[in-house]
């Protein structure tokens, strides 16, 4: 029967007939704890500034000693998550990956991560693809003021010669319609603007 490690605030003493298998255990749940307490510490943060005001909790991070920006980092990122949206089984960092994404974005490659069991690192990876490639696709159309979005799409036709010309399509919607169609195509596990190229080609091929 193993012994069991014995935790001090300093430190850590493993006793030397430790089994691999209980050493493996140990390591899972001070996974857990880093990512549950990066969660706990932005939650706590977001608390304080709402129920006590600025300089109050300001004064209260001072006198724990805490890292103050390294909280404000967490407190970004937390506020972008409601509860319900995150996922147990992925770190914070995960999340922290896709913060600046929309929501739908951010659930899509979420999940994506979950199924494919993702580390961060991998996530990062296949994020910054997705995204490298619709850059060169498409360049980033300009907002129309509060009222207005456009999205830009390149929508192709071929010509007698079957050689293809590309025009340029801009869409005009409301932040309503842009934020639904969004969830739509993150649904398809697409970004808007190839979503709205198939939308166009299916309404091409049916009256084809």
């Amino acid at each position: 029967m193993d012994k069991k490690a014995t935790v001090q605030k300093s430190g850590m003493i493993l006793p030397r007939d430790l089994s691999e298998r209980s050493w493996e255990r140990i390591g899972s749940s001070l996974r857990e704890l880093t990512n549950s307490s990066a969660w706990w510490l932005a939650d706590w943060l977001i608390f304080g500034e709402a129920t006590y005001g600025w300089r109050r909790y300001r004064e209260a991070i001072e006198r724990t000693g805490l890292d103050y920006q390294t909280l404000r980092n967490y407190a970004w990122v937390a506020r972008r998550f409601e509860h319900h949206r995150r996922r147990d089984s992925l770190s914070f960092a995960h999340h922290a990956e896709v913060t600046r994404l929309s929501p739908p974005e951010q659930d899509y490659w979420l999940r994506k991560a979950e199924q494919q069991k993702w580390s961060r690192n991998e996530l990062r990876k296949a994020v910054r693809a997705s995204l490298a490639e619709q850059t060169r696709e498409l360049s980033p159309s300009q907002s129309n003021g509060d009222e207005k979005q456009e999205v830009t799409q390149l929508s192709e036709s071929a010509g007698a010669d079957k050689r293809r010309k590309v025009a340029r399509l801009t869409i005009e919607l409301s932040p309503g319609q842009l934020d639904y169609y969004s969830k739509v195509a993150a649904a398809h596990g697409l970004s808007v603007d190839k979503w709205v190229t198939q939308v166009l080609d299916a309404a091409e091929r049916r009256t084809a």
